[in-house]
């Protein structure tokens, strides 16, 4: 079916509708210190990491993620089911955050917001990028357009008014070094060689940072980078240590990243967003000592089908139990989804339940003491996405509450 606006046409609108938005609200982000996160992985967390941080060293700070939207003591989920809402609703945002105090403001970024300039109109202080893996490529048209999606956001970072403009960048990555190459006054790169010699485990990490001992109960290698992109950031922003590894040292579970359900089962039960490739695989080598009974949503409909069987056989390879079942069909057939992600398995021959309850339900049954069971693919998505626009209020988490009730645990 052939577009009947102009692409150009609908650039122009929300280039429009993003400095409307600005000049509506006063351009509010001229007040705040504005911290920007971008990257394919990590970047709820390391939002909530830096959020942490600059809340331990006294600042007033609102927070606008994935997963939620906070100012200060006030938090309420993100029900959008985008990162970056449209129609003023960030410029709105950053005004009732001034309202109430706020001095710093922890925006997680997006391809997908950039590509339809959300990002325009808040000037920024500083930009962190985590990292880049394949994602979004059938909407962005390619790999090459979603790159330049994200490095337009850091084009955004040398353009902002604000001084110092500071720029943070994972240098393990391919593309840290393109952001690093930006006309900017404070380039602040990391690695985890900073993080030398390090521990981690499914409980927590233990590294050596400027030459400092610290501590995290967040699980993996995927969070100790996240901890190092949100310490430089501080290192550049001037944060006393003492108050980075505080927030560190007692940092709550972040909502639907590896997150933990206990009703005192004697397995353990993880609830985590893993939806590409290399975030699913971070997660399942995390938790590697243990049998693994992996319930892996379809990945969604209508888009990145090149993952699916990509991720068929992560779960192949990590898996003991393979529990297939369905996610975000939008439009797309589930039960085909599902069996496009089976045809990643050459050797195993996963389950395929497509009610996700049950799915869910059948890998809790599944456990016995010592096991795994990772739920993946939904983290704190508030609905499960059908045909024609329909939704199902749902929640991961919830639903293995309730199914571990069901099985006797409280």
């Amino acid at each position: 079916m052939k577009r009947l606006v102009p692409k150009q046409w609908i650039n122009a609108y929300h280039f429009f509708l993003a400095y409307l938005g600005a000049f509506w609200y006063r351009f509010p982000s001229k007040k705040l210190v504005i911290i920007g996160i971008t990257g394919t992985k990590g970047k709820s967390t390391t939002a909530e990491l830096v959020g942490a941080m600059l809340t331990e060293a006294g600042y007033r700070v609102a927070l606008a993620s994935t997963i939620r939207f906070a100012i200060g003591e006030r938090s309420e989920r993100n029900l959008f089911k985008m990162t970056m809402p449209g129609r003023f609703f960030l410029q709105r945002f950053l005004r009732a955050a001034i309202d109430e105090g706020v001095t710093h403001a922890v925006i997680e970024m997006t391809s997908e917001g950039a590509r339809q300039f959300r990002h325009k109109g808040i000037e920024m202080n500083a930009l962190i990028f985590t990292n880049l893996a394949p994602e979004h490529l059938e909407s962005h048209g390619g790999m090459e357009n979603y790159v330049a999606a994200k490095l337009s956001l850091a084009q955004s970072l040398v353009r902002s008014s604000k001084r110092p403009r500071i720029m943070v960048a994972n240098v393990d990555d391919a593309y840290g070094e393109a952001f690093l190459n930006i006309d900017v006054d404070v380039k602040a790169p990391f690695s985890l060689q900073d993080a030398e010699p390090y521990q981690v485990d499914d409980r927590g990490v233990r590294f050596m940072w400027r030459g400092e001992l610290f501590t995290m109960p967040l699980p993996g290698v995927f969070n100790l980078k996240n901890a190092l992109a949100a310490l430089t950031l501080g290192e550049a922003l001037g944060i006393p240590r003492g108050h980075m590894k505080k927030a560190l040292e007692h940092i709550p579970p972040i909502l639907g990243r590896a997150e933990r359900v206990e009703k005192n089962q004697p397995f353990s039960v993880i609830v985590d967003y893993a939806h590409t490739p290399d975030s699913l695989r971070a997660l399942y080598e995390t938790y590697r000592m243990h049998r693994i009974i992996g319930v892996l949503g379809a990945t969604g409909g209508g888009r990145d089908t090149w993952k699916r069987r990509e991720m068929g056989k992560l779960v192949e390879e990590f898996c003991d139990v393979a529990i297939l079942t369905n996610e975000d069909p939008y439009d797309e057939d589930p039960r085909h989804i599902i069996e496009e992600v089976a045809k990643g398995f050459t050797t195993k021959h996963p389950h395929i339940v497509l009610d996700r309850r049950a799915a869910i339900a059948s890998g809790l049954k599944e456990a016995k003491k010592g096991d795994a069971v990772l739920i993946t693919g939904k983290g704190t998505d508030p609905y499960i996405m059908g045909p024609s626009g329909s939704k199902e209020i749902w929640s991961d988490k919830g639903v293995a509450e309730e199914e571990l009730k069901k099985l006797g645990y409280t």
